[in-house]
């Protein structure tokens, strides 16, 4: 420690010793003050202040106490001048002291935990710090010391303090006058519509302070716009994806008149190029390894043939199925509006779709997500594939480079390689599915390889040449080592990134997060208070069950959020990759934790000791459970094998609902099932946690029954 800061401390110590010593802690009484006033006010008054200071400058208990009794010795304005500025300025000492001695070894320790915070404080510190202040959601002596670590000005510091704890310390001060003013401890002395009230307004408080910090958050927001005197509509939603479609149909089943805009195909990503068309070309893919393993249970077939036109002529059936759940024609008829085209953002209120203009009093931002092409020497020449653009293949790629290996990469990869092309996936990074455990990642990795995949981890496409229609890409591993690999289609599945642009999001000042998403709060409300945003528009997840999730959240709090506000629960967020065998998580795993600094409880289930997976021939993979140290508490699980994202529900509802591992041994599984893996490897958890003491007891007492 240098040597000031030894001296700051060592000075502190002191004040603390002579504090107890000297028992000032005796001064923080009605008594004290209530026997000098009458003879010297000034001298009390200037005491009184001092000793504030003091209390509040070392976090001292008894600040509360001290707003109380100003209120019954002096007169109400007077103690309200008094502690406004006292408590401000200790405020400010205790900031200054927390800033000198901790901030530096807090941020350096804690740097990776704290960006976000520091961002968001440099970014609107002074707003954060009023609405502590207003609504005090953590004692005050801890918010003085916690905003001592992180980047706000002194000065804001102490001018927002001054103003947001006015109303509080009001209330306080007020609640001490009227305690001072009961003549009798009667009844009838005590209960006097003056104190009455003032218990009333520390109540109300809270409550008050919430809707004027509401209020004003508004007013930020759409100070620069005059609002509408009529509206088209109760809500307008823009984008028909998943996270659109379910906020305009939840929005009409309460009868709200919404209007709802998509510029191509209603259904988004999920119906059109996503989720249904991905898992009907899996099936297919499934379906030719079924073939090819039919010997392993006896069954002798020809080897399997692969019509690409008929495979991807099905996929479009199977899109073409789905089309009338998410279609014009249905959400016209349960009352909305739906309207193609171009939306644009003209203000808080108004949307412009090509030219027709709609205002509303709520919009919803749902325009999802598009995958990400990086910029490569030559890509121009390669023609690349996405997951957008891959459905129109009409012929099979005999050798198919696909440039990511996280799920969309793996998932299509093993589908590819399954009906026919020879699949090499490149990832810049070690290992495939980096957000995965290490042995889980390794284990769908053996998967891939062992159908036929090449996989090249480390590496990355430094650039791509065509000569005589014949593709290659330049591979670089490391910086230096280089390899050269031949392909006839590229698939580039390295991530998507939030469609924002061309929305008129920069122009109301609508905030981005640093990976471009739409910056919301818990409420999924945006920075311009009419706007919310749900879906890949807003993050942090881009799956489906997640966007309708977030769509509820969004729709129910932009219609009746001025009387209740229901925040988005992210706690249990299942998600599935869909490889075969697929990979379910629900809640944290142990890189998760690792990186956390979570102390956590790993206990495993191998699937090759299951009766249901060992008849149907996939005695192939593992559940694995995080626990609290010593508890049955769930807190992640990780399923690798057959049916994982069926099976993993199971631990969605436990962790949503409270239920431990004793009540999944408790629970009755059918047999055989693949569900009894879920009670199984309760059951490991079980026989590591049993007593060994009672066990050693329960083993004297049945020998000693067997002597008779």
């Amino acid at each position: 420690m240098p040597a000031r800061k030894f001296v700051v401390v060592l000075l502190l110590l002191v004040v603390l010793i002579a504090y107890a010593l000297l028992d000032v802690q005796r001064y923080l009484s009605l008594d004290f003050f209530q026997s000098i006033y009458n003879e010297q006010p000034l001298a009390t008054a200037l005491t009184y202040f001092f000793l504030y200071i003091l209390v509040a400058g070392l976090s001292l208990p008894g600040a509360a106490l001290l707003t109380m009794i100003g209120g019954i010795i002096f007169d109400f304005w007077i103690a309200l001048l008094l502690v406004s500025f006292a408590s401000a300025i200790g405020a400010t000492i205790a900031f200054l002291l927390s800033r000198y001695l901790l901030r530096d070894w807090v941020q350096a320790k804690f740097s990776r935990y704290l960006n976000v915070i520091n961002r968001g404080i440099a970014d609107d510190g002074a707003f954060y710090l009023f609405s502590l202040r207003l609504i005090p959601l953590f004692p005050f002596w801890i918010i003085n010391l916690v905003m001592g670590l992180v980047p706000i000005k002194t000065t804001t510091f102490y001018w927002v303090s001054q103003i947001g704890m006015l109303a509080g310390t009001a209330v306080f001060v007020n609640a001490g006058s009227s305690i001072g003013a009961v003549e009798t401890f009667s009844v009838e002395g005590v209960f006097t519509p003056g104190l009455i009230f003032s218990f009333v307004l520390l109540g109300l408080f809270p409550f008050a302070a919430r809707q004027f910090l509401a209020g004003m958050q508004q007013h930020r927001g759409l100070r620069r716009y005059q609002r509408p005197k009529r509206f088209d509509a109760n809500l307008v939603v823009i984008g028909a994806g998943s996270a659109g479609l379910v906020s305009a149909y939840i929005a009409a089943t309460v009868n709200a008149k919404v209007v709802l805009i998509e510029k191509t195909a209603m259904g988004g990503d999920c119906l059109n190029t996503g989720c249904v068309p991905s898992k009907a070309l899996i099936r297919a893919a499934k379906s030719v390894r079924e073939v090819e393993r039919a010997s392993e249970f006896g069954i002798n077939v020809a080897k399997p043939s692969v019509d690409f036109t008929r495979v991807m002529d099905r996929v479009r059936d199977v899109i073409k199925t789905i089309e009338p759940h998410d279609s014009v024609e249905r959400f016209t008829q349960l009352g909305l509006d739906c309207v193609q085209g171009n939306a644009r953002l003209k203000s808080p209120w108004q949307v412009d779709i090509d030219g027709r203009e709609i205002v509303a009093e709520k919009i919803i931002l749902a325009t999802g997500a598009s995958p990400i092409v990086p910029t490569i020497p030559g890509i121009g020449m390669v023609n690349p594939l996405t997951s957008e653009n891959l459905w129109s293949l009409q012929a099979l790629p005999e050798r198919l480079l696909i440039v990511g290996g996280g799920a969309i990469g793996c998932e299509l990869g093993q589908a590819f390689q399954r009906l026919g092309s020879k699949v090499t996936l490149v990832e810049s990074l070690p290992r495939i599915l980096p957000k995965e455990d290490t042995d889980i990642a390794q284990r769908v990795g053996e998967q891939l390889l062992g159908e036929g995949m090449r996989l090249l981890t480390g590496y990355t496409v430094s650039a791509f040449d065509t000569d005589d229609n014949q593709h290659s890409a330049q591979l670089t591993s490391g910086g230096s080592e280089q390899l050269t690999l031949g392909f006839d289609r590229v698939l580039f599945a390295v991530g998507r990134t939030a469609n924002t642009a061309g929305f008129g999001l920069e122009e109301l000042g609508v905030l981005l997060n640093d990976d471009g998403t739409v910056k919301v709060d818990k409420y999924l409300q945006t920075s311009c208070p009419t706007i919310f945003a749900c879906g890949d528009v807003a993050g942090p997840y881009q799956l489906t069950h997640a966007a309708g999730h977030q769509a509820w959240t969004a729709s129910v709090n932009a219609l009746v959020g001025q009387f209740k506000k229901f925040p988005a629960d992210y706690r249990v967020m299942p998600q599935v990759i869909f490889t075969d065998p697929p990979l379910a998580r629900v809640g944290i795993n142990e890189l998760d934790a690792k990186g956390q600094g979570i102390e956590i409880e790993v206990t495993e289930y191998d699937l090759s000791d299951l009766d249901r997976a060992i008849t149907d021939g996939d005695a192939k993979g593992i559940v694995k459970v995080i626990t609290a140290p010593g508890t049955d508490r769930i807190l992640g699980a990780t399923i690798l094998g057959a049916q994982a994202g069926e099976l993993i529900t199971e631990f969605v509802t436990a962790m949503k609902h409270g239920l431990g591992l004793n009540k999944l041994l408790g629970t009755i599984h059918s047999y055989p099932t693949l569900s009894e893996a879920n009670k199984y490897v309760a059951g490991e958890w079980k026989r590591k946690h049993v007593p060994g003491l009672l066990l050693r007891w329960a083993a004297k007492y049945y020998r000693w029954k067997l002597r008779g």
